[in-house]
């Protein structure tokens, strides 16, 4: 278990959020990590480390769709972005590509914005700060606690 897992855990609970937790073989993709937990591709919460020119901020979109890096650079009016390398990724949150939760402050130092893809379910399932670990909870919960930041910034797969 990791140390992020664990603290979201912790949270969870602490807050009375009714969750799943599902324990489940290794998962590098969006795909088996659906399979895994008997999910829709489309509940998935895809999250992204991006650098946004001078800055690192994260990113939630549905596991269904993909990043429209245009969007976030007029959203921000940046001239560059770019996906966290996986030893920057682990530098700043500990964790492995694949295994970020949709969570910035208080569980992850970040900024944190949700594409609409990810909030339009009644549910969103992620892996949980592990490759090995999932939780599916619900849309409203997530967004009382992860008071994410909304706007379009996904394109159809």
């Amino acid at each position: 278990m990791t140390d992020v897992f664990a603290r979201l855990r912790d949270w969870l609970d602490r807050e009375g959020v009714v969750y799943r937790h599902v324990q489940h073989a290794p998962t590098r993709t969006s795909e088996e990590s659906a399979q895994a937990r008997g999910e829709e591709l489309r509940v998935g919460g895809k999250a992204l480390l991006l650098r946004v020119d001078d800055s690192f901020r994260l990113f939630v979109l549905s596991a269904a769709r993909k990043l429209d890096s245009t969007a976030i650079r007029r959203r921000f009016n940046a001239r560059h972005t770019r996906f966290a390398t996986p030893t920057e990724l682990l530098e700043r949150t500990g964790l492995v590509p694949g295994s970020v939760p949709p969570f910035g402050e208080p569980l992850l130092p970040f900024e944190l914005y949700a594409d609409p893809s990810a909030l339009e379910n009644d549910r969103i399932a992620f892996n949980a700060g592990s490759l090995t670990d999932s939780i599916v909870m619900a849309v409203v919960d997530y967004k009382r606690l992860a008071s994410p930041v909304a706007f379009a910034f996904s394109l159809p797969a």
